[in-house]
């Protein structure tokens, strides 16, 4: 693949006419693009992509970068991305923008946060997914935080130019406890940001459990991540138990994991859920096992008021999977972490892009991939 300096890309379309029908049956694979290692772009280097969207007002793209400011500050990707029906032609990215905090200043990494004496510093971001506002386009993004610094997630607006306007207020469940094992687990809180499709509120996702709720997933046994749903001005909707699969394969090098690496609003109930699986080989090199599944949160508990799921009596969201993409005949799975609606193609069904983090690792690779939707049929 080569970034192209200027290629052509799929209309807009309109919207609401995008998201009014939107249902999904199935995935039809249109083609595959990839981003080099440590590619050079505007002064910044191009990798750890987790979190990608669309902007149907503007035809554009943006992706973030999860680099905790340390290989450069933390920003987003805005990009053009060619792909129809028949094959998925090209990526041209046109800018990067670094996130402010609301000082003005940017985020620093851990050696910088440690030379401004800790709290002076601001906050060291692990950004892991990013969203168009679909009522102003401005950017919302969520960053898992940093447990080993007593920083907790969080979700935060931005203008198109990384300027802070907000942060969204969140449940006491989520702040983080230094002396007891009690919130999120660190790198593994925030992974997923959706709007509902009228941008009315906003999931968020948990990635793992959090510790009160149990352990992590296994190879024996899968565990459970809250998923909450919020209105625009942080007020706590809803909340639901997502199953988590267990590990599919039991690994040969030291470690394997498996949570929930983003999600995306399909409805005012039902929501695609990004599952990844990372395992180990006796070489240290990590395979990906992916898939994506339906939520449905129609008659699940509301487990907002539940403290610990552990042994606690409720009904989990339904799932049901939709594509595994390690049965898909794909040339190659990464670690996919970021999925967004794309534009309609030409014959009107929806299109859907994923983006892989490549860890800034030469053993991975930054790969997006095109597909289109088929929907399900009209009783």
């Amino acid at each position: 693949m080569l970034l192209c300096a200027a290629c052509a890309s799929i209309d807009g379309d309109n919207p609401q006419q995008a998201s009014a029908s939107r249902s999904v049956a199935s995935l039809r694979f249109i083609g595959e693009q990839r981003i080099p290692l440590d590619y050079p772009f505007k002064g910044s280097i191009v990798g750890g992509l987790s979190g990608i969207d669309y902007d149907p007002r503007t035809n554009s793209w943006v992706m973030e970068s999860d680099d905790r400011s340390e290989v450069n500050p933390a920003r987003f990707y805005s990009a053009r991305l060619d792909y129809d029906s028949e094959g998925f032609h090209a990526v041209n990215l046109t800018g990067v923008t670094y996130f402010r905090q609301a000082d003005g200043s940017l985020y620093p990494g851990v050696a910088d946060f440690s030379r401004r004496g800790g709290g002076h510093g601001g906050e060291v971001p692990d950004i892991e997914s990013i969203r168009f506002d679909p009522q102003d386009s401005s950017i919302w993004y969520s960053s898992e935080g940093y447990r080993k610094l007593g920083m907790g997630p969080f979700v935060k607006q931005a203008s198109r130019d990384g300027a802070y306007l907000a942060s969204l207020p969140l449940a006491p469940m989520f702040r983080i406890a230094t002396d007891q094992e009690l919130g999120p687990r660190d790198n593994l809180s925030f992974e997923g940001l959706s709007f509902s499709p009228d941008g009315s509120y906003l999931w968020v996702g948990m990635e793992a459990p959090l510790y009160q709720d149990g352990p992590l997933a296994s190879v024996q046994s899968g565990a459970v991540a809250r998923i909450t749903k919020y209105t625009r001005g942080g007020k706590l909707l809803g909340q639901y138990a997502y199953p988590v699969d267990a590990i599919p394969f039991a690994p040969a090098g030291k470690y394997a994991d498996n949570g929930v690496s983003e999600i995306l609003a399909i409805n005012d109930h039902q929501l695609l859920m990004l599952e990844r699986a990372g395992i180990q080989n006796s070489e240290g090199v990590f395979k990906f096992y992916i898939r994506i599944y339906e939520m449905d949160v129609s008659e699940a508990s509301d487990i907002s008021r539940i403290a610990s799921l552990q042994g606690a009596a409720y009904q989990p969201a339904k799932k049901h999977l939709i594509l595994n993409l390690n049965e898909s005949n794909l040339p190659h799975v990464d670690n996919l972490e970021g999925i967004a609606w794309g534009p309609l193609l030409a014959n009107g069904h929806n299109s859907l892009v994923l983006v892989s983090d490549n860890n800034f690792n030469a053993t991975q690779v930054t790969q997006l991939l095109a597909f289109e939707v088929i929907p399900k049929q009209a009783r």
